[in-house]
């Protein structure tokens, strides 16, 4: 699999199938090698990437993030392959441990101890080949031995804090974190190590008036400003609990979206570069239709293309 130095990240939920697949072909004309999707409350994760990656014999397709409380590990593992295999080796399997609203409140399991939870899974997709051989398989070893990784299916995990990078580093191809900063991702390379693939998401706006831009951004990000996992990274990230309230500060605001111009915001996707991403995963905001395939376009260039 060829790993681009662009991803495109978009909330899938709100596309039909034709919207699917102009998504699938603006994201491969910008020149991205992964088109990356959530797992909320919509499209069931492995279903939906059979679709996207239907609808193109390029670009990549990955789970950002299947919900690990959506399914066991035999049949997460299970899926991975027929994926991976029927496409090329183009699938991506992205896992995360998700929220305690959407675990219990929405599928009804009990939400503990996410790295805990995230390695016995790990471990579950590697107890599930059938023999040693085919345990490696995906980027997880053996629950026992070092994390031999297969690059055509890899398994990279969502990790914020430490304790799930090391995992990551320990367990998996590599880590995909969300709502992040430069300094985290040059935090994440250095708990990662050079040997591990680390593809950040970036939000983004090109409106060049700061209040609007930031207006967009609190609008975008009240979801995210409620769940712990979030919060507590961007406490570690030196924010101040004063900074996630009344909608979030503008300090906040502009560290999680990048605005302005296509060189403003190209900056920001350099800077990650510079911290250690090797993939910035571009998701753009405050669109009221279909992304500006021209406009990021610019940004892209802007960053050095892809």
């Amino acid at each position: 699999m060829h790993y681009g130095r662009f991803g495109f990240w978009y909330p899938t939920d709100r596309l039909d199938g034709a919207g699917l697949g102009e998504l699938v072909r603006g994201a491969e004309a910008l020149g991205c090698s992964h088109l990356w999707y959530p797992e909320s409350t919509g499209y069931e994760s492995l279903a939906l990437a059979g679709f996207l990656l239907s609808q193109s014999s390029r670009i990549a397709v990955g789970s950002s993030i299947a919900n690990i409380y959506a399914r066991d590990p035999v049949t997460a593992r299970n899926g991975r392959r027929t994926l991976a295999e029927l496409s090329g080796g183009r699938f991506v399997l992205g896992l995360g441990v998700s929220h305690p609203p959407l675990v219990e409140g929405l599928r009804g399991h009990r939400y503990a101890g996410p790295v805990a939870a995230m390695r016995r899974y790990l471990e579950g997709i590697a107890a599930a080949a059938p023999d040693a051989a085919n345990r490696n398989e995906g980027g997880v070893g053996a629950a026992d031995g070092p994390p031999l990784d297969d690059p055509d299916r890899p398994v990279v995990i969502a990790a914020l804090g430490p304790r799930m990078l090391e995992l990551a580093a320990e367990r998996c191809r590599g880590a995909i974190p969300y709502n992040v900063t430069p300094e985290h991702t040059e935090r994440a390379r250095a708990i990662l190590g050079p040997g591990r693939w680390l593809a950040v998401e970036q939000k983004i706006c090109l409106l060049g008036d700061a209040e609007a831009a930031r207006a967009a951004a609190r609008k975008e990000l009240a979801r995210y400003m409620t769940l712990d996992n979030y919060r507590n990274n961007w406490l570690r990230s030196g924010f101040g609990t004063e900074d996630m309230e009344n909608g979030g500060s503008n300090r906040l605001m502009d560290a999680m979206v990048a605005w302005g111009s296509a060189g403003d915001v190209a900056a920001r996707l350099r800077a990650h570069f510079d911290a250690g991403a090797d993939q910035v995963c571009i998701q753009p905001i405050a669109a009221a239709g279909p992304p500006d395939w021209r406009a990021l376009g610019a940004v892209v260039e802007a960053a050095g293309g892809p």
